[in-house]
């Protein structure tokens, strides 16, 4: 097999379960897992408009230490995106929730998520499916939350996400749309360095996102959008009043989801949610912080999950090391104690 096939090689790795819906249509779900099973369990949730090829390299990265798991959503990457099939984050939490349970079969997990991935890591942390509580047996121990528009008033969506996004202007935008296009378009702006057409990343991009015409769904899969408008203040209140360990790991470099928005959700919401809460900073890394710097990403994940210290700067005397920006704490001191050398961290 070419190496430089990124895609293939990725899907080479993976197999499928069949899932069905509460209240939809069966489909197939791609997946894939690395590392020995007695391992902790990590698992990665993608975002839009792509999917678990997005840590290619990452899964090598952390497999010596994680059981690390990744799927791709229906309408995503390789699995079934059958059109009108009722694309939601609350249905994508529900599917989270058996992969964990019944496929993965893990009781405690990480989970590190991106872009889309996050709001729907939110929904299976918080039980906001229907029906009540998430019913999975599982605990997460850690939730990372990477580059997303967590906070919507503070993003910079793209003229092409709002063409989609409105039923008036998405079908003529998308009947003129090939996977190459897109692919290509993500590669020039969501990217650090920008990356031409024939960039392994991009080229997988492409594989993926035309396995089973994935272009026709790209209006009704980002529709999560208006999920997230609509809930997204109650779901950050709810995720500050947790006590689940919570990271949030930024590429500095995202212009789409900028650190903005990163800087707002931990000021407001995380600075003093109980747990052990940490922000950083990766320098060099744009939106896809997972494809552009992920052993960087790997190592603020790990100085998080390792209990590193405190202290705030650069994590190493490297150049672009992942910078601890803060962490949160009981409560805020008096802006006088700030300039005592007793003050309480």
């Amino acid at each position: 097999m070419d190496e430089t096939d990124r895609a293939a090689n990725w899907r080479a790795r993976g197999r499928y379960f069949r899932w069905r819906p509460r209240d939809g249509d069966e489909v197939a779900v791609f997946h894939v897992e690395s590392g020995h099973p007695d391992r902790p369990v990590l698992l990665l949730v993608h975002g839009f408009p792509t999917c678990s090829v997005d840590w290619f390299e990452l899964v090598a990265l952390l497999d010596g230490r994680y059981r690390v798991c990744a799927l791709d959503f229906p309408g995503y990457g390789f699995s079934d995106k059958p059109v009108g099939w009722g694309y939601s984050l609350v249905r994508d939490a529900e599917l989270l929730d058996y992969y964990v349970r019944e496929v993965v079969g893990a009781r405690s997990l990480a989970v590190l998520a991106h872009d889309r991935g996050s709001s729907v890591a939110l929904n299976y942390l918080l039980g906001t499916r229907p029906g009540g509580p998430p019913t999975s047996r599982a605990t997460i121990t850690h939730l990372v939350l990477t580059n997303a528009n967590l906070f919507l008033p503070l993003s910079n969506l793209t003229a092409f996400q709002r063409q989609v996004l409105d039923g008036a202007t998405a079908p003529a935008l998308l009947g003129a749309l090939t996977p190459e296009l897109l692919a290509a378009g993500m590669g020039a702006v969501t990217f650090s360095p920008p990356r031409p057409a024939e960039h392994p990343d991009v080229a997988a991009l492409a594989s993926t996102f035309a396995h089973d015409d994935g272009v026709r769904v790209l209006h009704e899969t980002i529709q999560y959008l208006v999920e997230r408008a609509e809930n997204e203040r109650d779901w950050l209140v709810r995720l500050a009043a947790s006590e689940v360990p919570t990271t949030v790991i930024w590429g500095l470099l995202d212009t789409v989801s900028p650190p903005r928005v990163a800087a707002r959700v931990w000021d407001d919401y995380l600075a003093l949610k109980p747990g052990r809460n940490l922000f950083y900073l990766v320098p060099g890394a744009n939106h896809y912080l997972q494809v552009d710097q992920p052993a960087r990403l790997a190592e603020a994940f790990l100085h998080a999950e390792g209990g590193g210290a405190e202290t705030p700067g650069p994590l190493d005397a490297r150049d672009g090391a992942p910078v601890l920006m803060d962490w949160s704490r009981a409560r805020l001191p008096h802006p006088t104690e700030v300039l005592r050398a007793d003050t309480p961290a």
